[in-house]
């Protein structure tokens, strides 16, 4: 028994599919355990993509090869069982329509497409192409790869372009790629030429470097002739296997699309595949006309003598191979449709195995021949899970991830063309993903290196992307992040704030850590205040000292030695104090720098008012008599002092009772620095407690100003005067300053003005003394006292 298959083709480009078709009869043939004792045979028709031609080589396949009559034939046994044809879903609609009617088994190689899929209407039609579902999600793969967010799209006019471009929309929007433009392919115009020119002119005016055209070799001749006419310059086109934009029969004029990358299902490698081309050969089949034919029209040459009306042409060589057959008239390499040939053929065969396994030993294989063709339905329906509504299909087959292989097509001298697998995309989870072998791609003429197809230049890392009004969200502006925030990747959307410990770099695009910052001793600025401070105590040490000594000289005496002693003793703390603002802060020094501070200076300024009042007074109480002795005593000055600190002290305690100085970390004041500080705590009690110290200062400078006319040799209310001005123009350029420094330098501010208010205080007052202590000795007498108020 021989059953055979009937083949629908035609010549030229498409020849390898029956090669194909021929290889895998050839290969089941041969094998013992597949269809054993069964030999298949097949039966071959040329429809020229006529529908006109497929129905009439239906009905001759239904009836023979005789006279056409519907439900009859002259042939004994029918052995045919299944129809692989249909390359176009118009063709296979057409043979459905008539096979049908008698439960014929069609198996279509063309592309996948959902209306053959409709079991309803075509109920015996099965593809064996894998359905272009997820070729949108690889498509998008193959942008986001080499960042091409700004695409144009070329469509076939018909419900796979539909689908295509609505999948496609779908995913470029969740992944942040804009559409350029769209364009439709109209196979249906009026005035052809012109329409053609127009959508060449639209495609090539679009701003995008990449364009994607989706449909099969029918759809798109229009756009085929269109491109043979006007090139796509400076575009780069990326496509699917399904147009097979080699064919170069159209106005027998081709279009150049070296560097072109395609899109293919994945196929398994047949190797066997290109050592049987060659050793096809008519002149040793000479019984083949179809390849006779096929080998006369690609080889230029004649296998049997002279025809009437052909010209001259010299004699085919035994020596001839396919493998010598230009690339755009046979592929040696297995392409998709014929590797779906090849599936289909061993489909029907494995089909055919299963149900003959299955007969009874008592019945006669020629007489079961009639029922194989409906029987095979039950075994043909899992044959592709995308043309399959039976789920027990899906729990039989195991789903492997979909994968698409990356073709680039090449161009080389002498007019070899062909495809080379240049990389491979994957989908579906683990081994989701694209790779690329980047080196052997050639890209189009235009382009020295992958293609860039963006509508606004990226955004480098320490800018964010703007949005342009009114446009698509791959058209925008790129701004500089704002202080504080930076941004590290291209093309980021929003930008990054930094944590506290850490600032922007210039370029705001990475973040750099915090230095902690705070006036230190073995900083310049901190080594200039405490050597400065140390100095000017040790100065008022030695004026101490002297005064110590010279404690019994008319000077020492006149000027009020006690109070002398107690405002140089305060000097020394008030310097000395300056130390504990220095250093990193802790919580006991925040207490008490100000606090001492404070009460020390008040000390200073209650002796320097005491000793002001006393010098007042000391003139006033002159004539015999006088009230004002019984305050020229000592005990007035030290209560004075004591009232005047137990004052401050108060203002101290409220202060450090209700909201006290503590140790805190400012991240915000300056850039780049972690600031360890005092924070005052209550601001109102700070400045009362130097508010209180002014008012002291003021007041001594009030009374030494009334005194300042005094007839004394050691009279020093000039010399209280000019001190107190000095203390007062230090701490009011003081409160100007410290709100606007921040950070050490604050620190710095306060402890400069403390340094320069006590070194006032000690020049203004002690210097003229130590002057005449110890250069002017001969003055330093009572002798000289008196005559100065003798008349």
């Amino acid at each position: 028994m021989s059953p055979a298959l009937a083949y629908g083709s035609i010549l030229n480009k498409q020849y390898q599919h029956f090669l194909a078709f021929q290889f895998a009869v050839d290969e089941i043939n041969k094998d013992p355990y597949l269809l054993p004792n069964t030999t298949l045979g097949f039966q071959l028709f040329n429809n020229f993509h006529d529908n006109i031609l497929v129905v009439e080589n239906s009905l001759k396949w239904l009836s023979g090869w005789g006279r056409t009559i519907p439900n009859y034939t002259c042939v004994k046994q029918q052995k045919s069982v299944a129809i692989i044809g249909g390359r176009s879903t118009t063709l296979s609609i057409t043979l459905a329509n008539i096979l049908g009617l008698y439960k014929i088994p069609q198996i279509s190689y063309g592309s996948f497409d959902p209306l053959l899929a409709e079991k309803v209407k075509l109920p015996y039609v099965y593809q064996m192409a894998k359905s272009d579902s997820t070729l949108h999600l690889a498509m998008v793969q193959l942008m986001l790869h080499y960042g091409w967010t700004w695409v144009s799209l070329v469509l076939s006019d018909d419900m796979r372009g539909e689908k295509f471009f609505r999948d496609i929309k779908e995913e470029m929007v969740r992944k942040g790629i804009c559409l350029s433009s769209k364009e439709i392919v109209s196979p249906n115009s009026k005035n052809q030429y012109q329409d053609e020119m127009k959508l060449i002119l639209r495609i090539t005016k679009s701003s995008s470097n990449v364009i994607i055209i989706y449909g099969d070799t029918n759809s798109l001749r229009e756009l085929f002739s269109a491109m043979a006419h006007s090139q796509f310059y400076g575009k780069l086109i990326v496509t699917t296997s399904s147009w097979d934009f080699t064919v170069s029969d159209f106005d027998g004029e081709s279009a150049d699309f070296h560097g072109t990358i395609v899109l293919s299902h994945a196929t398994t490698d047949v190797p066997d595949f290109t050592n049987f081309l060659l050793t096809v050969n008519p002149i040793k089949n000479h019984k083949d006309i179809f390849l006779k034919a096929f080998w006369e029209s690609v080889f230029d040459c004649r296998i049997s003598g002279e025809r009437p009306g052909e010209m001259m042409s010299y004699p085919c060589s035994k020596s001839f191979s396919l493998a010598e057959v230009d690339p755009t008239k046979l592929d040696v390499i297995m392409t998709v449709l014929s590797s779906n040939v090849y599936n289909a053929v061993y489909a029907v065969a494995h089909a055919l195995h299963e149900i003959l396994q299955t007969q009874s030993k008592g019945t006669s294989e020629f007489e079961a021949i009639p029922e194989l063709s409906w029987k095979l339905h039950d075994f043909l329906k899992c044959t592709n899970l995308d043309d399959s509504s039976d789920e027990t299909c899906r729990d039989k087959t195991s789903l492997v991830p979909e994968s698409y292989d990356i073709l680039n097509f090449k161009s080389f001298p002498d007019s070899i063309e062909t495809f080379v697998k240049v990389g491979k995309v994957t989908l579906g989870k683990p081994h989701q993903g694209i790779k690329v072998y980047e080196d052997d791609i050639d890209w189009p003429d235009n382009f020295l290196q992958a293609p860039r197809s963006i509508c606004s230049q990226s955004c480098v890392p320490g800018f964010r992307k703007a949005a342009r009004e009114g446009e698509p969200i791959c058209c925008f502006d790129c701004t500089r992040c704002p202080d504080g925030q930076i941004s590290n990747q291209t093309n980021a959307e929003q930008c990054l704030k930094c944590s506290e410990d850490q600032f922007p770099n210039t370029e705001r695009d990475r973040c750099l850590p915090k230095t902690v910052t705070f006036l230190k001793y073995g900083e310049p600025l901190g080594i200039a205040l405490t050597s400065s401070a140390l100095c000017f105590s040790l100065f008022t040490a030695f004026v101490l000292g002297l005064f110590v000594k010279y404690r019994d000289t008319p000077i020492v005496k006149a000027n009020n030695r006690s109070l002398s002693y107690i405002l140089l003793i305060s000097l020394t703390l008030c310097f000395l104090c300056s130390l504990f603002f220095i250093g990193h802060p802790s919580t006991a020094t925040c207490l008490l720098r100000q606090t001492m501070f404070a009460v020390v200076f008040t000390v200073a300024i209650a002796s320097i008012l005491a000793k002001t009042i006393t010098v007042v007074l000391a003139f006033k109480a002159t004539k015999p008599g006088s009230r004002l002795r019984r305050w020229l005593g000592s005990t007035p000055s030290f209560c004075l002092i004591l009232i005047c600190t137990l004052i401050q002290m108060c203002l101290c305690g409220i202060w450090l009772g209700t909201s006290p100085p503590y140790l805190d970390i400012d991240m915000h004041s300056e850039p780049g620095h972690i600031i360890i500080q005092c924070n005052e705590g209550s601001i109102v009690s700070f400045y009362c407690v130097l508010g209180y110290i002014g008012f002291l200062a003021l007041a001594s400078f009030m009374v030494a100003f009334l005194a300042r006319n005094l007839p004394d040799t050691f009279n020093e209310a000039k010399f209280l005067t000019f001190s107190m001005l000095v203390f007062c123009s230090v701490w009011i350029s003081f409160l100007s300053t410290y709100q606007s420094t921040k950070g050490k330098f604050m620190v710095a501010v306060e402890i400069f003005s403390i340094l320069a208010s006590s070194a006032g205080i000690l020049s203004c007052i002690f210097a003229p003394k130590c002057y005449m202590i110890l250069l002017k000795s001969d003055r330093n007498t009572l002798d000289i006292r008196k005559r100065k108020h003798d008349p």
